[in-house]
Order: structure tokens, then sequence, then C-alpha cells
């Protein structure tokens, strides 16, 4: 539970107003003068059942705990949080007193790290140590430019690291932590020596640590920094600080598992491209890279380890591709959307030539390299593909084992046929009945279907949004930088949690998605990594503008329902009280009515007021319906026939209230 989560679980919105102003029950809800504006009649209600408030009078406003707080003490969200953490005993983790402390220790690894980068590079350009470096990176024929960018360095060893990180005040303690040197009975060492060094960087940029290939041939090939509190290996992919904008364009990230494979592609351009470290492709990479696009190719070597890395990758992307209902774009209808099941992750395979890895074929021969990704097959095709190389499918154990690795991909294919036609596939390749393979398919397309091997736990899935259309919205906005030039509405008036008007703000004050998570309080770093992390249908500039504009239609319909809804809930109070204190009529002339009613004048009055705000909010969505139905493209029969139906109930409730009020 996040702590924004918490905090309203532990706020009740009745006693947090209840001590701005005096409420009055009224049925199963609460009214009030309004705290806002001045009024004699009460139209400020809370409903204690959606934990909401609404203003019927001037302000025509409405939140939660924290847009009330906000509001009654003209402050943002920040100090409402700190507020309401307060009053609910929650601690935020930026008030937790060891925080500053370790902030300021992770700066200080980070400083360490951005020092040794440097140090690096100047070596690898300008020392005679770096001329063997210097000459393999031309060998691998990569530029100047692509030198700098990716900062290659050269790593001498023998303490010279060490000793000008000392000069420059860093502890022995701080590089050991950073993990740049280690320490045995002898004393501390530098932990590269003799290699060629590759900065790693997470999303932002920052150094968190490094990649070092051998210049000797008595030593491991690849040497990488240590887990530390900078640099977690299964949550880090290497150059996606570069290619997250060209992954977002292209609606597509092509992983590959070596440096220098990123590093040639980047250089010829195809810059979708980042590297798994080293080991099998990993539940949290998977997560992350799910927030740039739903679009995986796995381009890993085709040599033993690099089938086995594959199969490890697959199993991993295929438990994190849960079927999820998702918005598409509809066909022919200017960025109108739907919703469809489908896979949350679409998986393909590129088949890299036996001997060949990604670096080879970016370097010689790119058009075959665009024609690889370009016929990158779907992953159950590849999977299905492999079974007679790595199986004796002659055998019955082999057949059985075969069964069980394709299964789970199977499982995933949302479409009946499609998932018909690879099973009656599997069944012919490991030669058995069909019969005896779909109850083991259903059974692992249940929704407790077992997640795949891993000895890492899976991550805690994100508690589903209460508000999914504002998600939709904001996922848009932050997605399509263009839609800044939109005309936007308050997001007062279209987005009804505190949190999503934050975000709303930050994106509104800062140009760039990194600009506004430096801005936004810890606690709101979860909401926008969950809006960020949301589903979008592939659109351009223009459709993307259109999906905008329905999507603000559909929370202003929404908003003026909830608003109807509200003003009925207040008449059925009324009504409620009537009834108790003996009225025989209940309708607007009885509410009118002071004799037939009961009321006293001032409630007769504010119960009119009640249902004249009632018939002109049914009045606009009446005009608002009408509008669109007459603006939009052809629709169905179905929908047609709903609005129709809508329509004509409001009609006829417009001249049921018109005929009383006469």
């Amino acid at each position: 539970m996040s702590v924004i989560d918490e905090i309203k679980q532990r706020v009740d919105i009745v006693d947090l107003v209840g001590d701005a102003v005096t409420l009055k029950k009224s049925g199963r809800n609460f009214k009030a003068n309004c705290p806002f504006h001045n009024e004699r009649t009460p139209s400020f209600y809370v409903f204690p059942d959606r934990q909401y408030w609404q203003c019927f009078g001037a302000c025509a406003e409405g939140g939660d705990i924290f847009s009330f707080v906000q509001k009654r003490e003209s402050s943002d969200f920040r100090a409402a949080l700190r507020t309401l953490a307060e009053r609910a005993g929650v601690q935020l983790e930026s008030s937790r007193p060891r925080d500053n402390a370790r902030d300021d220790r992770l700066d200080r690894l980070r400083a360490a790290n951005e020092a040794a980068a440097s140090f690096y590079h100047n070596l690898l350009l300008q020392s005679a140590d770096g001329a063997e470096s210097r000459s393999y990176l031309e060998t691998r024929g990569l530029d100047a430019r692509t030198v700098g960018d990716f900062q290659l360095g050269f790593a001498p060893g023998r303490g010279a690291l060490l000793n000008r990180l000392s000069e420059k005040g860093f502890a022995s303690a701080e590089l050991i932590d950073a993990g740049l040197c280690v320490e045995n009975e002898k004393g501390v060492f530098d932990r590269f020596h003799d290699r060629l060094v590759i900065p790693i960087r997470d999303e932002r940029g920052r150094v968190t640590g490094f990649g070092g290939r051998t210049m000797v041939g008595d030593a491991a090939k690849y040497l990488n920094t240590p887990q530390t509190d900078l640099f977690d290996k299964s949550a880090t992919l290497y150059a996606l600080d570069r290619a997250r904008d060209a992954i977002r364009e292209k609606d597509l990230v092509v992983v590959v598992e070596g440096y220098m494979d990123v590093i040639a592609a980047h250089q010829f351009g195809y810059r979708n491209v980042v590297a798994e470290m080293g080991t099998a492709l990993t539940e949290k990479q998977v997560t992350i890279l799910k927030r740039y696009s739903r679009n995986l190719t796995l381009a890993l070597d085709a040599d033993a380890a690099g089938s086995e890395a594959t199969m490890r990758g697959i199993e991993v992307a295929s438990a994190n591709s849960e079927r999820e209902v998702a918005p598409v774009v509809a066909p022919g209808a200017r960025g109108f959307i739907h919703l469809q099941e489908q896979s949350a992750t679409q998986i393909r395979i590129i088949a890299i030539p036996e001997g060949k890895d990604p670096d080879d074929l970016i370097r010689k021969d790119s058009a075959r390299w665009e024609r690889l990704v370009d016929e990158a097959k779907p992953v159950i095709d590849h999977v299905l593909d492999r079974l007679p190389e790595r199986f004796n499918l002659t055998d019955p154990n082999d057949s059985s084992k075969a069964a069980k690795e394709a299964a789970p991909v199977i499982a995933a294919i949302s479409e009946p046929v499609l998932r018909d036609l690879y099973t009656q596939r599997l069944a012919r390749l490991v030669h058995v009945d069909e019969s005896t393979l779909r109850p083991l398919i259903a059974a692992l397309r249940s929704p407790r279907r077992p997640q795949a091997r891993s000895a890492e736990a899976a991550p805690q899935p994100q508690p589903r949004s209460s508000e999914p259309v504002e998600e939709h919205l904001l996922a848009l906005l932050f997605a399509f930088p263009a839609l800044r030039e939109f005309q936007l509405p308050d997001p007062r008036r279209v987005l009804t949690l505190a949190v999503h008007q934050a975000l709303w703000e930050a994106w509104h004050e800062h140009p760039t998605i990194e600009e506004m998570r430096e801005s936004l309080p810890e606690e709101l770093q979860p909401e926008l990594e969950r809006v960020l992390a949301r589903t979008l249908p592939p659109l351009d500039d223009t459709n993307a503008e259109n999906a905008l504009a329905e999507t603000i239609w559909k929370l202003e319909q929404r908003n003026l329902r909830r608003a109807k809804m509200m003003t009925v809930d207040a008449i059925s109070d009324a009504e409620s009280r009537a009834r108790e204190e003996g009225s025989l009529v209940v309708d607007l002339i009885g509410m009118l009515s002071q004799a037939q009613s009961g009321l006293n004048e001032e409630e007769a009055g504010e119960l009119a007021e009640v249902y004249v705000e009632d018939w002109e909010r049914g009045v606009e969505l009446h005009q608002r319906l009408l509008a669109r139905y007459h603006s939009r493209e052809p629709l169905s029969e179905g929908t047609k026939q709903a609005i129709h139906a809508r329509l004509l109930h409001q009609r006829t409730r417009e001249d049921e209230i018109e005929g009383a009020a006469s």
C-alpha cells in the first residue's frame, strides 16, 4: 500500500471536513454551508460512501481529502500531504531522520563514479597505457564521437584510481562501497585493471557502475561492478538512458546481450537498442521496459549460451505478459479508442545466424540487420521452431519436457483460434493428441496461473487505479509532447483526485518527465510510474489529439453524471425526511408546497434549488449527448439505440419536471 493510500484509509472525510465546518446529517450524507464561499442555504455535501465532497453552489467544485486541504489552506499537494500524514500518524519517507544522511551518502557514491568515469575516459584518450584499448575500439569500427558519447575509458589498475580519487577527497570506504575498489588482507586496490571500461548509467543518465573488458588474455573477459546501493544488475539495462526516446518513438525496444552490440547499434542509428546485463532477462528489467514500449524484440546470440539465455528471457518476459484490457485505436475513427483484451507485452525473437552477433551484422550488413528486426518471429513460433533442436522428440520424457516449456507461451495467446492452431502444432511436434495438451494450457490461462521460475521474487503488482480514465488522460499527456500545444481545460474541471491534479501541474510546469521526477515528492513517484506504465495504443500526433479530446469529453461527462447522482442523493434524503414527517405527496409540487410536504420554508426552498440543479444538469448531459450524436462518425446500431434510449428518458424527465414547476 502506498503512503497516499494509507493516509486515505486512516483519514475519514467526514471527520476531516467536520473539523472545519458544522456538518448536519442529511440521510446517508452530510451537508453544511460551504466553507469556501458565503451562502445562506447549505450547498456543500459530504458523501461518506465515496469519501468525496462537493459544493453545488458558487464553487461548483469537489474532490477528496487532499483537494479539501489544498483548497482550505490554499496550499499545494506536497503541503496537503504533510498535513494529512501528520493527522493520520503516517511517517513520510522524506521526514525520516536517516534519509538525509542516506541521500548524502548516495550522492557521494554517484560523485565517485562520475569522477572515475572522467578519469578512465581521459586515460583512454591521452595515455600511452590506453593505446591498446584505442586500437581495439578502432578494430570494432567505433568512431571518436561514439567513444565520447558513451564515455568509454581505460583502467590501468595498480592503484591509479584509488590515488586519484583519494586526492579528490574520497575515502577508501566510499570507493569500496561504490564498487570501484576491493579490499583484502594486503590492503585496498582498484577493482578494474588493464581493462577497457564502459560506464553503466541509470535511466536518468547517472553513472552507477562499470563493465570492464580485459585487454590481457589471462583474465575473465568481462568484469562488472558488484551489487551496490547504486548498482542493481537485475534492474539495469545498458544504454536505456540514451535509448528511451527512440523506444517511445518507434514503440519497439530491441534487447541484445553485449555492450558492444548496443554501442555499434547506436553509432549506426539504431537507437532503440539496449542490453541486459550479461544474464537472462529479469522480471525487473521487463517491468522497466514496459514503461517505454510493450513491444519487446530479443536479439540474442545464436551460440549455445545465447540460446539458453534466449529461452530464459522468453520465460521471464512471458511471465510478465499477463493479458489485460487495453485501449486500441478504432479503425477509421480518427483517434477514438475502444477496449480490447490483449497481451500486456508483445514479444518477438530475432534469429541471429550462427557465428554472428548483432555487432557483426550491424557493422558489416546493416540492411540484413534491418530485415531481421522487421522479420522477427512471434515468440511462440521461435519456441516451437527450437524444440527439435533442444529436445529429442522421439523420447517420451523429452517430449513431455518440450510440451511443458511451450505450453505457457501458447496459454498467453488471447485469440482462441490462434491459440488452438498452435496447440495443434505443438501436439504434432511432441507426438501426442491435442486433447492431452488442452487441459494443461487451459489451467495455465486461469487468473492464478503460476509465474515463471525465477531466483528473485516477483515484483509486487501496482494497485488498480480508482480512476483509470484520469490515468489514461495523464498517460497521453506524458507520452506525446505535441499535446502541450493542445487547448487544455482547468485540471480541476476534469480530474477529481488531488494526486492526478498534482501530476498534471508538475507536467505543466516541467518540460520533461525527468524534470517532473525531480520536482515531485517521493510519495508521488509511484503514482507517476503507474501512469507511465499504462498501455497506450500506437498513435501519431493527430490521433493523439483526437484521443485526448475524446478522453477529456468522457471525463467531463463522468463528472456531470456524478454531480447529478449527488443531487439525486440529496433529493432522496429530503424526500425521506418528508415521508418521516408525514407527507403524502413526495414530488416537486410537494416540495414547493410546505402545506403538503410538512417542510419549513428554508427546507422547501433548499429542496427546490436542488431539484432545479438536478434538472439543469440533466439538460446539460442531454445537450452534450445530442451534440456528440450529430458530430461523430456513423455509430453502430447498438450505440444508436443506447443513445436514443438515454435521450428519450432524459426528455421524459424534463417534461415531468417542467410540468410540475409550471
